[in-house]
């Protein structure tokens, strides 16, 4: 197996993997802002979003790979 399609195996397991950090992040904000933790709260809201932003970058990596 050369290296592209080594990666072309990678990035979706690394997708899908961030995208279950993601929810992770959403999950816990919701539970320390029950806490009265609202910094910490938005933080880990602002990780969620990001995380998610990062997904649209895997999506453009697998298009290019996949042309």
């Amino acid at each position: 197996m050369d290296e592209l399609e080594k990666l072309k195996k990678l990035i979706p397991h690394w997708m899908e993997h961030n995208d279950e950090h993601a929810e992770t992040y959403q999950n816990w904000a919701a539970k320390v802002s029950s806490l009265g933790m609202k910094e910490l709260s938005e933080i880990l809201t602002k990780l969620h979003r990001e995380s998610k932003k990062l997904r649209e970058l895997f999506e453009e990596a697998m298009r290019m790979i996949n042309v």
